[in-house]
């Protein structure tokens, strides 16, 4: 899927994955969940790279990641929060915002996400009771 039809299925209401809308963009949860509540923030409108974005916009999308590791922190109990750009391989403006846990086994616990072995990840699918308590902090009910 292209992230045109992307933007489009989360914008028609057509994303199975997705949390909701926020002021910069829409917040899905990842297709796996290696930790649960990893979340994506899919910048809208579509744009390359955080570069592209200009003031009011940028700090927006900023701001918005912030909020939903806020969120998940209440609703996961994670210990910390993990944020990241990189567009290498989907080269449009999307965050990868990761829940990281106290019980994360040695030596991956400090690992980036993304560098943690693919074997070692706990490949389960996005739970939808997760992205429900998720929009229920976003954005009260």
């Amino acid at each position: 899927m292209t992230p045109s039809e992307r933007l489009a299925a989360c914008r028609n209401g057509a994303e199975p994955r997705l949390v909701g809308r926020l002021p910069s963009g829409f917040l899905v949860l990842h297709e796996f969940q290696y930790w649960p509540g990893y979340c994506l923030l899919l910048a809208d409108p579509l744009v390359a790279r955080l570069n592209d974005l200009e003031g009011a916009a940028r700090g927006q999308f900023l701001s918005d990641m912030a909020e939903v590791g806020d969120a998940l922190l209440e609703v996961t109990g994670a210990v910390r929060i993990n944020y990241s750009i990189y567009g290498n391989l989907d080269p449009f403006l999307h965050a990868h915002i990761v829940p990281r846990y106290a019980d994360e086994a040695e030596p991956y616990r400090t690992m980036p996400p993304l560098s943690v072995p693919a074997e070692i990840r706990d490949v389960r699918a996005a739970a939808p009771e997760l992205a429900a308590r998720l929009r229920e902090v976003l954005f009260h009910g």
